[in-house]
């Protein structure tokens, strides 16, 4: 008869219901799900995060313009509106002002400017414009400058 505990250096361990094999197994299937799901946060963060508020010109098409500096120096209450590159030209149909509160459709609906995000200063350019944010809890207004309603 062989003594075994000492032939392989391995020592006879009682029987559990959850083995380590089966704890390792789960650990590490853990460890996967853990790294999974940090992977596809990271993935999916510059979706949400890609409509920060920076200025977008790409093309170059705003880089003259006589009113840069101006659209550039633009704010609301919710802090800089960037450029022109960044806002929209609303026509008259799709705006609208109530009791002193504004009202405007985009993409077919319509949202309730927040009061501060309306442009106090005058409006150089005649034409109403909005700049929408739109992230992971939808579409927000940064800033509108109401036009002249012609």
């Amino acid at each position: 008869m062989t003594n075994w505990m000492n032939s392989g250096g391995h020592v006879p361990r009682p029987y559990a219901e959850n083995s380590n094999l089966e704890t390792t197994g789960r650990h590490r299937a853990g460890r996967w799900k853990e790294r999974l799901i940090i992977g596809g946060v990271l993935l999916i963060l510059p979706l949400v995060v890609s409509d920060s508020g920076e200025a977008r010109d790409p093309d170059g098409r705003y880089a003259n313009s006589p009113l840069k500096q101006w659209f550039d120096s633009l704010r609301s209450g919710k802090g800089p509106c960037c450029s022109d590159a960044d806002g929209s030209a609303v026509s008259d149909v799709d705006w609208e002002s109530k009791s002193g509160h504004y009202r405007v459709r985009i993409d077919g609906e319509w949202h309730d400017v927040p009061e501060d995000a309306v442009i106090t200063e005058p409006n150089r350019v005649g034409r109403t414009m909005v700049w929408p944010i739109r992230g992971y809890q939808g579409l927000s207004i940064r800033c509108f400058m109401p036009g002249s309603m012609t």
